[in-house]
């Protein structure tokens, strides 16, 4: 049986083949990293180098593990139907270590039969716990307590190894140890338990871990780049380090790319791949740079992105397939402008024959999503949000769009029903069902019953808000819904809730940007604009959804589109403070990962590659004045084909103030001083350099500051966001 090793490319081939000792493999974007592990399993069982029962793969998905499994096995049986790889361990992390605690169960201090916990059944055990220790959960939320467990254990951090800084920390502490006990005690482990159990019970058993470093002579590791710190010290305790392989180790076969890094905020750590190589001693790494989906100019614009990463192991991808055509650069005069130049693209595609289904539309955060599908949903154009849902059925915005429907018409009873308990009120289960039982004896709505009951601190807000919102323009009027609701003020304790956040800002967006098309598309109709809002929301939630095998243009955030590829791809909002988002300046390496996002981003695209930005934005509820990119500047020019004219210096980047004219925002009041900065006085910015301030406008998180600079003109920057310093 051939393995057809003749179709593997030369440096394929050498990591197929490696010799008997650790190597790493950076396997870059559509360098066929797949192809390469399963043909280097398959050829070690054929050439009785090793017996199924000896390797163990490592993957971070079952759905991976399954695909990987397949091919091994339709590799082996191809001519022998009887070479079935049995005895092979392939899995996760997650499900290899329950594999083997479920065979030293006992050594692991755990029933035969334990209980896995998934995260729901995790939160109610943890529920459970709290409210039979009467703990205050407004100071330890079950939530905000299980993120703080899981974390811990996925640092291979047990309670009494807890690094107390304060009161809060020692409760948190103390609280995971009573659950650990709780577990423990019930016999049940939760999904971060899974690996730390394995861990300790492979750290503490020598004779284990002897066992199993011998029969598993060969282990291979995928995606290397997303291992946690547990992961990577699990790996070295299962391989036997540092004993090294003449001396009976495992022998590790690690395929990842650095570049491709996009997972911190989940734990993974980069470091782990110039860790491996320096701890294993590692002689052999294999470049896997030859690029099969993407054409030539797409892959130097992300060689030439990448490059500027300072911590990086270094590849350069390629490909035998030509150039093709130049990156496309769109800039627009404001965000709508942009949807709209992105909508009519996609149009234009579709004629020319390109399947929607093949067209990607990627962002940096999910906020950006709801001005592009309101585009499409104007032009009838079906879409999917992949790994998500569509912007008006976020389950944040329908509880805002709930609060609001209660402002517009309080006797709507699915609206009171969404939201009367949340954000939490202290009204509970049979409270609810008396209120109904009230209002079907009354025939009234349960608004009005909630009169004279337990409910009457919601009727109050509720009525207060219809009082506070009447008159004011839509806009405003949603911004007071949203922070007197409490939602904003319940996803800040959060630790997840930032994207909600974003989310219910751009909700005020959105309204603002319904009143201005209300206005240019005046109808005579005398609709109060709330409930045409409502009515617009509704209808735009429910239009256009996608049907099951229906062709449907693809949404998604970078993150989501990891491992995806598309015939053509749009990246959008490429603008300082976006993309790089502006948290990543503050945070330690934050924006050599957010490079590395714009990197996955870029290779995502096979034939066509968009990229855009937009000088003005309506986001979260505020406009932004915003400056490219920096990753476009980043991007060699001759790559490039500029869709719209490159300003000059002189005008780059000023809002146009006579387009804001219909704003439902009002224009502030010019300021000559604001936060320490002054017309005249000499700045410098990390970008553009040194300058002068030639004016200053607006009050507050909302003060534009337009600075002459020396070398690159005029430009008008949000002073929140500028980073100007005093010359």
């Amino acid at each position: 049986m051939s393995l057809h090793l003749e179709h593997l490319n030369p440096e394929q081939l050498a990591a197929v083949t490696a010799p008997d000792e650790h190597a790493l493999i950076l396997a870059g974007a559509g360098s066929g990293k797949t192809r390469v592990l399963t043909t280097r399993i398959a050829w070690l069982i054929k050439g009785a180098r090793a017996a199924p029962a000896n390797i163990l793969a490592v993957t971070f998905t079952n759905k991976a593990a399954r695909e990987m499994l397949t091919r091994v096995t339709a590799m082996l049986t191809a001519a022998s139907p009887s070479s079935l790889p049995r005895g092979m361990w392939i899995g996760t992390f997650h499900g290899l270590a329950n594999r083997m605690l479920r065979m030293h169960h006992a050594e692991a201090g755990l029933p035969q039969a334990f209980t896995i916990l998934d995260s729901q059944d995790q939160l109610a055990a943890i529920k459970r716990m709290s409210k039979g220790m009467n703990v205050d959960e407004e100071r330890f939320p079950p939530r905000e307590l299980m993120y703080f467990i899981n974390g811990q254990k996925e640092e291979g951090t047990r309670p009494r190894e807890v690094r107390v800084t304060d009161e809060t920390t020692k409760g948190y502490a103390g609280l995971y140890a009573a659950y650990d006990e709780q577990c423990q005690r019930e016999g049940v482990v939760d999904f971060a338990e899974l690996l730390l159990r394995c861990y300790e019970l492979l750290a503490r058993n020598e004779i284990l871990r002897e066992h199993y470093s011998q029969r598993f002579r060969y282990i291979l590791v995928d995606e290397f780049q997303d291992t946690n710190r547990l992961q990577y010290r699990w790996l070295k305790l299962l391989s036997g380090h540092p004993r090294p392989p003449q001396a009976g180790g495992s022998l590790v076969f690690a395929v990842g790319d650095d570049d491709q890094s996009i997972y911190t905020f989940r734990g993974a750590n980069v470091g782990n791949m110039a860790d491996f190589e320096r701890d294993f001693k590692v002689r052999n790494v294999v470049r896997l740079e030859q690029n099969y989906r993407s054409h030539g100019n797409i892959l130097d614009a992300a060689n030439a992105l990448i490059s500027n990463n300072r911590n990086r192991l270094g590849k350069n991808l390629w490909t035998s397939a030509g150039k093709g055509e130049p990156l496309r650069v769109f800039e627009g005069e404001s965000d709508n402008d942009e949807a709209r130049w992105l909508v009519g693209e996609v149009e234009a595609l579709a004629r020319d024959g390109t399947r929607l289904s093949q067209v990607g539309v990627l962002y940096r955060s999910n906020a950006q999503s709801r001005v592009v599908e309101h585009a499409l949903f104007s032009r009838g154009i079906p879409y999917r949000v992949y790994g998500g849902l569509r912007f008006f059925e976020r389950a944040e915005i329908k509880d805002a769009l709930a609060y609001l429907r209660l402002v517009a018409a309080p006797d709507d009873d699915n609206a009171f029903l969404r939201v009367v308990n949340f954000p939490a009120r202290s009204i509970g289960e049979r409270t609810l069902e008396q209120l109904q039982d009230a209002a079907k004896q009354q025939n009234s709505s349960l608004m009005k019953a909630a009169e004279g009951t337990k409910v009457a601190v919601f009727k109050k807000l509720i009525d207060d808000l219809r009082a506070e919102v009447q008159g004011l323009p839509l806009a405003e009027a949603v911004e007071v819904t949203i922070n007197r609701s409490g939602l904003i003020e319940h996803y800040k304790a959060k630790r997840e809730g930032a994207d909600r956040i974003e989310n219910l800002e751009e909700l005020v967006t959105a309204a603002a940007a319904f009143s201005q098309e209300e206005r240019e598309t005046e109808s005579g109709e005398a609709v109060d604009p709330l409930t045409a809002f409502l009515t617009h929301a509704a209808l735009e939630a429910g239009e256009h959804q996608a049907g099951e095998g229906q062709d449907a243009l693809q949404m998604m955030t970078v993150h989501s589109a990891k491992g995806l590829e598309f015939d053509v791809v749009f990246l959008t909002g490429l603008e300082e403070g976006l993309f790089p988002h502006e948290q990543s300046v503050v945070e330690r390496d934050g924006l050599e990962e957010e490079r590395r996002l714009a990197y996955v981003a870029i290779t995502r695209a096979r034939n066509r590659l968009y990229l855009s930005h937009a000088q003005t934005r309506m986001l979260h509820g505020q406009t932004r004045y915003n400056i490219p990119s920096r990753f476009l500047e980043e991007i060699p020019q001759q790559l490039v084909k500029w869709l719209t004219p490159r300003l000059s210096k002189q005008k780059a980047f000023q809002p146009d103030f006579s387009r804001q004219t219909q704003s439902p925002f009002p224009r502030k009041p010019q300021a000559r001083e604001v936060d320490g900065f002054r017309i005249g006085q000499n700045v410098t910015h990390p970008k553009f350099g040194a300058g002068v301030i030639v004016d200053l406008e607006g009050q507050g998180s909302d003060v534009r500051v337009q600075v002459n600079f020396r070398n690159h003109g005029l430009k008008m920057l949000a002073l929140a966001m500028a980073k100007l310093q005093a010359a």
